[in-house]
């Protein structure tokens, strides 16, 4: 019995540094994006880029609702968004009766250095590139 508690005791311990450390990673990368986004910020406010109102989308795609955050969209599906504080937004909300009339609440999502890692649909795209193809489409995007 004691060797398998010593076992169970270091194997639990492994799990825990294996978590910390991813933790430590994903914290390590949520600063660098925001990072970014504040450079962002400033970069559009020197280039003139003014913030409009965003909208958000149910997560099925149908119906979109208005919000009370204003930024940039990223990307032309306009399912990202910078926030004028530096914020990351992403624009999905679930459907809502109540949402139609008053508006979605949006609330920030931690920043990832690669916009769409995970999500499984295989669209991925550095932030950096994503940031500067906005900053280079000025006004007029998209």
């Amino acid at each position: 019995m004691d060797e398998r508690t010593a076992w169970n005791e270091q194997r639990r311990r492994a799990i825990d540094d294996h978590a910390a450390a991813l933790a430590a990673g994903r914290e390590a990368e949520a600063r660098k994006a925001a990072d970014l986004l504040a450079a962002f910020v400033r970069r559009a406010a020197e280039r003139g880029l003014p913030p409009h109102p965003l909208v958000a989308k149910s997560f099925d795609g149908r119906t979109t609702y208005r919000t009370k955050a204003r930024g940039w969209y990223l990307k032309s599906n306009r399912s990202v968004a910078v926030g004028e504080h530096g914020e990351y937004f992403v624009l999905s909300v679930p459907s809502s009766l109540r949402s139609r009339f008053t508006g979605a609440d949006l609330s920030p999502s931690t920043p990832r250095l690669i916009v769409g890692a995970g999500g499984g649909d295989g669209e991925t795209i550095p932030l950096a590139q994503l940031l500067d193809q906005r900053l280079d489409s000025g006004v007029s995007w998209p």
